[in-house]
């Protein structure tokens, strides 16, 4: 499956990045039995957050699904990083948790995220299709417009 996934990577146009180390006390992802758990990540791109601001204010729904795809792609760097660069391993996508810094009247989260579902869905195929959250938040670190982490089954 790991050759299945490169393949689905190659074709999407996505390099995965290196790991982005924690910034505060905290690991970037937990391995217990047969769960990963991933932090959550923020839409890092080029060493940097992508896209910053209040959705619904600052970034278009657009722009947030962008954000909501950079936050997939790092889960997927931190997950190879976990499973000693065989993301093959992993049997499911269990849930992600998504966090959409947005105003008070901004009520499209479960759009934004979409991002996310569906980059992760087509690079992972069926074991992809996973159960989310999707909720808005006042503020989220380092001003990112979205957060989102992870849990996988793996083998």
């Amino acid at each position: 499956m790991s050759a299945e996934i490169e393949t689905r990577l190659n074709e999407l146009g996505i390099v995965l990045p290196q790991a982005v180390a924690p910034v505060a006390n905290y690991v970037p992802f937990v391995v217990t039995g047969s769960t990963l758990y991933i932090s959550g990540q923020l839409p890092m791109e080029a060493g940097k957050v992508a896209v910053t601001g209040h959705v619904g204010k600052d970034v278009d729904v657009a722009a947030a699904q962008r954000a909501a795809e950079l936050c997939a792609i790092n889960i997927l760097a931190q997950a190879k990083a976990a499973l000693g660069g065989d993301l093959g391993r992993i049997r499911r996508l269990v849930k992600i948790n998504g966090f959409v810094a947005s105003t008070p009247e901004f009520t499209e989260q479960h759009l934004v995220i979409n991002g996310a579902s569906n980059l992760l869905a087509n690079v992972l195929g069926e074991a992809g299709k996973h159960a989310r959250a999707a909720v808005g938040m006042a503020s989220l670190p380092f001003n990112a417009a979205v957060e989102i982490d992870a849990i996988l089954e793996i083998a």
